[in-house]
């Protein structure tokens, strides 16, 4: 092992017997900030559900040890109590489920036990501010009839409740008009820096306000090329091209 938060070594992982990633090597250190970019179908959104333990994709060979735990054998809710967190690129609405239950119920799973309501309603109040969202979002329900925006905002604020050591962010700006990016962008940079991020998008401008440690790209299930910001700004003017395979 390399000794990061997060190593992945020789992962290869399958869904519904099509092999997604073919050997991915990636590790992630406390306090650092990976953004992974690249095409439609290179594997990105696979390797975060792999991480975190999706049942739908089978890990055919490799290893992922986290805090030098290896997670392979952990149920997806045993995942996140260990301090790991996701963000979905498609939040589910869930009718009915108030946000604020929503949001306590969720503390509570990770945490193991109800945090006590006043301590909670502070926590809240003060991750409600870092994103500049009104308290009558709380009565709303989960999702239902939200914007792009206000899904993503739902998103990072139970990050911030939940304090992971290492966030999963899939495409967490997409479809964000700027205001909402930048509050996204100050949920993202106000984490832990204890903790590890990994960011998949296919766009620099997030990462104009969330700068990474490390810019990874990713094609046809493997990381191909790796560098500092700059990678992510040359993609943005040159496209994937000049990475692709050359043909036979």
């Amino acid at each position: 092992m390399a000794g990061g938060l997060l190593d992945v070594k020789g992962l290869h992982a399958t869904v519904e017997e099509t092999e997604i990633l073919r050997g991915v090597d990636l590790t992630i250190k406390a306090g650092e900030v990976h953004a992974i970019m690249g095409l439609n179908g290179a594997g990105k959104s696979t390797l975060a559900s792999v991480i975190m333990g999706h049942p739908a994709y089978e890990i055919t060979d490799g290893q992922i040890h986290y805090d030098g735990q290896d997670l392979t054998e952990l149920e997806v809710h045993e995942r996140a109590r260990a301090g790991l967190f996701m963000s979905f690129q498609y939040p589910h609405a869930i009718p009915g489920v108030q946000v604020g239950t929503f949001l306590r119920k969720s503390v509570a799973a990770v945490r193991g036990e109800a945090p006590k309501a006043r301590a909670f309603r502070q926590e809240l109040q003060a991750a409600m501010d870092v994103l500049n969202m009104d308290r009558s979002f709380l009565s709303r329900y989960v999702n239902d009839g939200f914007s792009g925006g206000e899904k993503k905002r739902l998103e990072i604020l139970q990050m911030l409740l939940l304090q992971p050591r290492m966030a999963l962010l899939d495409e967490t700006d997409s479809g964000l008009d700027i205001d909402a990016l930048k509050a996204v962008a100050q949920g993202i940079n106000s984490l832990s820096e204890e903790s590890g991020v990994l960011l998949i998008t296919h766009y620099n401008r997030l990462l104009e306000l969330v700068v990474p440690d490390v810019v990874h790209v990713m094609i046809d299930g493997r990381i191909v090329q790796s560098g500092g910001p700059e990678l992510a700004q040359r993609l943005e003017a040159d496209g994937y091209e000049w990475l692709m395979p050359a043909s036979a």
